[in-house]
């Protein structure tokens, strides 16, 4: 009997042994299946890059999209951003970012590690805490606040942001351009700034604004190129370039602009369309449902950007 159980024994711990090593490999299969997927998507993406380089459009070696390349940015923003301020210098080093995220992520996290200084602005607390662990350098100041056109002004001046810096990013995914338009007294010298590329470049439009209001995963957010370019002359900017991915517009003071940079610098020609599958997202649906919301914002208005603007 006491035999017998040693050799039950010795094979239920036979059993466990194959068990446990298959496993691991399981395991470890599905590790190589994710990281083979992973390679796939990004030499797809690179291919697709490539392509869209080769045409006539992207030609010119001063374009900028020829300049994307992502460090801590969401696609090729980094960049973007290095290859404008080579070519119209730096001054204070200085950058704002409004929606920065938790810190390892955004268009500015790549600065500081340049031996930049800055603010970092978002609403949501947790990002805020996570922001100052992932970059806990006392020249960044991260702070938790919801940023509208009521109280925008007077955080800047509260957390002594300098009139003149150098970058301003925007990615507030809803009230973009009503909470830049409310920052005109500031002077960064480049601006990046989310633009919504669902909406045809010639068309000028803009969210309604309603300060309480969060994006709702629909196309229903931001404003189109052409809004951001108007936006963008009224204050003083040239609108220089878009990424490929469709998801950002390049501004530089105008007085900064000259043939470094390829014109003609307006939503028509710089005008990129919503490849968001270069970001990992698949898009945003169209929200058919506006129950909850007033009439009079119940629906997309567009004016063609020839209405008299």
């Amino acid at each position: 009997m006491g035999m017998l159980l040693s050799v039950v024994l010795v094979i239920a711990a036979l059993l466990a042994g194959v068990v446990a090593y298959a496993a691991a490999i399981h395991h470890r299969l599905g590790r190589m299946k994710h990281l083979l997927r992973v390679r796939a998507e990004r030499l797809q993406k690179d291919l697709i890059v490539a392509t869209l380089l080769e045409g006539k459009r992207y030609c010119d070696p001063r374009h900028l999209c020829r300049f994307e390349a992502q460090v801590y940015s969401q696609h090729g923003e980094d960049g973007i951003l290095s290859e404008i301020l080579s070519r119209i210098g730096e001054t204070n080093r200085v950058f704002v970012e409004i929606g920065s995220g938790d810190g390892h992520e955004n268009n500015t996290r790549y600065r500081l590690d340049q031996g930049w200084s800055g603010f970092w602005f978002d609403a949501d607390e947790e990002n805020v805490r996570r922001s100052r662990l992932a970059a806990p350098d006392t020249r960044v100041r991260a702070v938790h606040a919801r940023m509208t056109t009521e109280n925008v002004a007077h955080l800047m001046r509260d957390h002594a942001v300098p009139v003149a810096f150098d970058l301003l990013s925007l990615d507030i995914d809803r009230n973009t351009t009503h909470i830049w338009r409310a920052l005109g007294h500031l002077a960064p010298r480049v601006v990046v700034v989310e633009y919504n590329a669902s909406i045809p470049r010639d068309d000028v439009w803009e969210v309604d604004y309603r300060a309480d209001a969060e994006w709702d995963g629909s196309l229903r957010f931001g404003a189109s190129l052409r809004a951001v370019q108007a936006l963008g002359e009224s204050l003083g900017f040239v609108l220089v370039a878009c990424d490929l991915s469709g998801s950002n517009a390049f501004l530089v003071r105008r007085e900064l602009v000259d043939d470094q940079f390829v014109g003609p610098f307006t939503a028509r020609a710089l005008y990129e369309p919503p490849r968001y599958y270069l970001t990992g997202r698949p898009g945003h649906p169209s929200r058919l449902n506006f129950e909850h919301v007033p009439e009079h914002q119940g629906s997309v208005q567009l004016r063609s950007a020839h209405d008299g603007r």
